[in-house]
């Protein structure tokens, strides 16, 4: 996706999570175990004003020494301290060029980025909430843009699994195995996922694995961050495969 389409979807996702209705606070999150609604906005308004400094240190600068600007009160008052740290990342991205250079998680490169990262990253924490709410007798989930999801599916085949296969964290069972993912709600939706030894190779294109995972974009995505059963997507070939995948990859 293009800059100008992840801000959009920053800011239009990010808005829903900061209306979240303060009587709402206390409901478990069913699919992260141990969070509640509070624990979500506190953790996401965290991470925009971590993200912040990081945009605005030198791209030499270690993570490890970012320090996050700003507080994220506990009760009530972490509804709006989270407006701000919202306002304040979409004010960076703003100002700040987006191909300057900046320290990332995944080595040396941009703010371009970390405007993927966050708009995945409030996607994701959004639907936490929503079903949250869903749970507790509220609307259904209001679904993402199909090719958000897609963007969210592609980033964390490329970044987030390439870092469990770098760091050891994928099973033996996968290796000389592929995965072929297909979003099924929009275009160009597929990955071919080959796994090697202590190596993982993703490439955007139709291509038969040893199992095949079909299904919208969201449900894929949301299936990928743990947020949703294998169930809901239609898997063909060696299922275990999978199982074995979405089992290590608790990021």
């Amino acid at each position: 996706m293009d800059p100008a389409s992840l801000q959009s979807a920053l800011r239009e996702q990010g808005e829903m999570l900061a209306a979240t209705p303060v009587a709402a606070l206390s409901e478990p999150v069913p699919m992260v175990p141990g969070w509640t609604v509070e624990h979500v906005v506190r953790h996401t308004g965290k991470v925009h004003q971590w993200v912040v400094a990081a945009l605005e240190a030198s791209a030499e600068t270690p993570l490890s020494a970012i320090r996050r600007n700003g507080d994220m009160p506990r009760g009530a008052d972490c509804l709006a301290a989270y407006r701000v740290a919202l306002d304040s990342l979409l004010d960076a991205f703003t100002r700040i060029d987006i191909g300057k250079p900046a320290p990332t998680m995944a080595g040396p490169g941009t703010v371009a980025w970390w405007l993927r990262r966050q708009t995945h990253e409030v996607a994701v924490h959004r639907i936490d909430v929503a079903d949250a709410l869903r749970a507790a007798g509220g609307p259904p989930v209001a679904e993402l843009d199909p090719q958000v999801a897609a963007d969210g599916i592609d980033e964390w085949a490329h970044v987030f699994l390439v870092r469990l296969a770098r760091g050891g964290r994928l099973p033996d069972s996968l290796e000389g195995h592929a995965i072929h993912l297909h979003g099924t709600d929009t275009e160009s939706a597929e990955w071919y996922i080959a796994f090697g030894s202590g190596a993982v190779e993703v490439t955007r294109e139709h291509r038969k694995g040893d199992v095949a995972l079909r299904g919208p974009a969201q449900d894929l995505l949301l299936t990928l961050w743990r947020r949703r059963p294998l169930v809901n997507l239609d898997a063909i070939g060696e299922v275990a495969l999978a199982r074995a995948l979405f089992g290590a990859a608790a990021i």
